[in-house]
């Protein structure tokens, strides 16, 4: 029983190892999908030009806006962990108090890079008083996958929680966020990501994971037919 055992394990092995390689390919080309029909959502909102919403309304991701009112430069916080072409660095966001009075909206100004010393923060210039400026709707994760104990303390964040930050900041922002497009002269590089970025990655990455399986279950069935084959001459011989 135990020789048996010690001949099938391989087997089992070798066939787990193509049946988890195989759905990884397959979740990777899921992934593709959903970022290919995101950057068709994206396109077709952008083409509709930018517009003002006011504070209250229930923005679509991705939309175009328009951005007039108030810097609110004493609640501006930095989101820690953002890199830009393998540079680390922050993000800068900043509410806007709404001219036209239904409330605030964080915008995500762009990125800074990070000095030596991490736990001081950059110097950036500041946005100015009267705020002017579009941008694309961004609607933070509600649980993002961190190690953080909390979104942030102070000036210094992990991620962004909405409802955190309101209770922090004491501004009564939106549910969704402003990722600024248009430019300004404070020193942030805004070239964000476009939402079809790593659609040809998740294909190259489940190309090699349907490789994997492929290489599994080629050497599985190898051994497979070694055995039959071996119990097959043993057996003849007994007969004989």
């Amino acid at each position: 029983m135990k020789g048996a055992f010690q001949l099938l394990l391989p087997l089992l092995a070798g066939f787990a190892l193509a049946m988890l390689t195989l759905q990884l390919g397959n979740w990777q080309l899921r992934r593709a999908a959903e970022k290919a029909a995101l950057q068709r959502v994206a396109a077709e909102r952008a083409a509709t030009g930018a517009r003002a919403l006011p504070a209250t309304a229930t923005a679509e991701e991705w939309q175009r806006v328009r951005i007039t009112g108030r810097w609110l430069a004493h609640a501006t916080v930095y989101l820690d962990n953002r890199s830009y072409n393998g540079r680390p660095g922050f993000h800068v966001l900043t509410p806007v108090e709404l001219a036209d009075g239904s409330g605030s909206v964080l915008v995500n100004r762009g990125w800074v890079a990070a000095g030596v010393d991490r736990r001081q923060l950059p110097a950036v210039l500041p946005a100015g008083e009267d705020a002017e400026l579009e941008g694309v709707v961004r609607v933070p994760q509600h649980s993002p996958f961190t190690l953080a104990d909390s979104p942030g303390q102070g000036r210094l964040w992990q991620y962004l929680d909405l409802a955190h930050y309101r209770a922090q900041t004491g501004v009564a922002v939106a549910e969704w966020i402003v990722q600024q497009a248009s430019p300004s002269a404070d020193g942030l590089v805004r070239d964000w990501p476009q939402p079809d970025a790593g659609i040809e990655r998740h294909r190259g990455y489940a190309l090699q994971w349907y490789g994997l399986a492929a290489l599994a279950a080629g050497l599985t069935l190898r051994y497979g037919w070694r055995i039959f084959r071996g119990r097959h001459r043993d057996g003849h011989a007994a007969r004989v």
